[in-house]
């Protein structure tokens, strides 16, 4: 995990710099890319097996007007759609100067994650785009959907430069969770959906029960989830008291990813994990959290969270890393 952190930070310094600058276009479709090939990202030489740190030769300087992307390995499955998270190994070079920039997540290396949305600079999002589940893609990114023309000199590119970026999709994980919907029983909180998942949350009048309980609200089929396991989800946490969210994914934009375990080793409050372990991937659950399996007497006020509250989670389970 050490390792994936690293990983992660690194290429998130250079995918999200810069974001400023510039706005997010072409997110992907269902099915079919969000960018197509072209002159540019055509003339990208990748050689090597997908997962393997690929040899890439272009000529330079490469600055195409529009971002391309080839995909040089095919992927199978749907193109990833906005919201999807997915580990990648990527290699980033300056598309003007040829000089390699970084190289993460392939061979032994952790892969990192990136999650197709506006808090990754067009580039990459685009790249995310036109990939699939197992695609080695090559994108040659406009310097408008790169860092512009006030460049990032500290990442090595200066103003107008452009970008080109080999990555490979390792695995890609659900924006939402995809399970069968089932009915909760009365006087559970209901649950509304927005069309791309996000819950809505209605916390019942009454005092709650004062113990832990989950509900199902749609039954995946993926995956058993073991304690000590380090999940993919998106969550929203709520106040039994007045219905406030004090925490969630959804409103950061992407997934978390935690540990779940019975006792030492959990990263998350032990109503949480609760919640999760036993449950198969692509389910949402509901659970009440008691205060003796949330925060307890002390509460948590930097988050928001008063002393001996009972608490409602909604969790979208998405995968197992």
């Amino acid at each position: 995990m050490k390792n994936r952190g690293s990983v992660r930070s690194s290429l998130a310094l250079i995918a999200t710099a810069g974001l400023a600058a510039v706005a997010l276009t072409g997110c992907a479709a269902a099915s079919e890319p969000g960018t197509g090939s072209g002159n540019s990202s055509s003339v990208i030489e990748v050689r090597g097996e997908f997962g393997a740190t690929p040899r890439v030769t272009f000529p330079t300087p490469l600055n195409p007007s529009d971002t391309q992307c080839t995909e040089v390995i095919a992927g199978e499955g749907p193109y990833l759609q906005e919201g999807q998270m997915a580990l990648v190994g990527a290699a980033i070079y300056n598309g003007t100067t040829g000089d390699e920039v970084q190289v993460v997540g392939f061979g032994d290396e952790e892969p990192a994650n990136l999650v197709l949305g506006d808090a990754v600079m067009p580039a990459f999002a685009k790249a995310l785009g036109c990939a699939r589940e197992g695609s080695r893609v090559a994108v040659a990114a406009s310097a408008e959907d790169a860092f512009g023309e006030q460049g990032n000199p500290s990442a090595g590119f200066e103003p107008g430069d452009s970008l080109v970026v080999v990555m490979d999709v390792q695995r890609a994980f659900p924006a939402r969770a995809d399970g069968a919907p089932r009915l909760s029983r009365d006087g559970f909180p209901a649950v509304v959906l927005a069309p791309n998942g996000r819950p809505g949350v209605t916390v019942p009048k009454g005092d709650p029960s004062g113990t832990t309980e989950v509900e199902v609200l749609r039954q995946g089929s993926g995956p058993t989830v073991e304690s000590g396991d380090q999940v993919v989800v998106h969550y929203t946490g709520v106040l039994w008291e007045d219905g406030k969210v004090f925490d969630s994914s959804w409103e950061r934009g992407q997934p978390a990813t935690f540990t779940v375990a019975e006792g030492e080793g959990s990263q998350v409050i032990p109503g949480f994990s609760k919640a999760i372990i036993g449950q198969e991937v692509g389910s949402q659950v509901g659970v009440i959290v008691s205060p003796d399996d949330g925060y307890g007497a002390e509460g948590a006020p930097q988050g928001g969270i008063p002393a001996n509250a009972t608490l409602f989670f909604v969790i979208d389970i998405l995968g197992v890393l």
